[in-house]
């Protein structure tokens, strides 16, 4: 018999991120680590889903995903994302309520993650 399985509210956000961004180019280079030198810039953004999340371009991306709820948008305070995504290391990114305004009203925020496994990445929303 073949067992089927089911997905919980995290793997499924997680699935939905992953198909939002599943038609998008991002060029992809390894961590920044201790070689230095900035992350590579995505060649493109993702488009927001319907729901109205907002979706952010990773620098250096290897996994990592990050999504702005619409309720955290239409809340506009202030937060911190777990952009773990499938990588097998988290990083944060740390947004103010000014800053979500800003997303909310399509301006492009950029931000730096958290240092996780010797390296960081550029987060940007817009």
């Amino acid at each position: 018999m073949k067992e089927e399985k089911t997905l919980d509210r995290r793997e499924f956000t997680l699935a939905a991120a992953l198909a939002a961004l599943s038609g998008v180019a991002i060029t992809i280079s390894g961590c920044g680590g201790s070689g230095g030198g900035s992350p590579s810039a995505p060649s493109s953004t993702p488009t927001p889903s319907a729901s109205g999340d907002k979706n952010g371009v990773i620098g250096s991306n290897h996994g990592h995903i990050a999504v702005i709820t619409a309720a955290q948008l239409a809340a506009g305070g202030g937060i911190s994302l777990n952009i773990r995504g499938t990588s097998d290391h988290p990083h944060t990114v740390v947004l103010s309520a000014t800053e979500i305004s800003a997303i909310a009203a399509n301006q492009r925020v950029s931000r730096e993650s958290t240092t996780d496994d010797g390296h960081s990445h550029s987060v940007t929303f817009n």
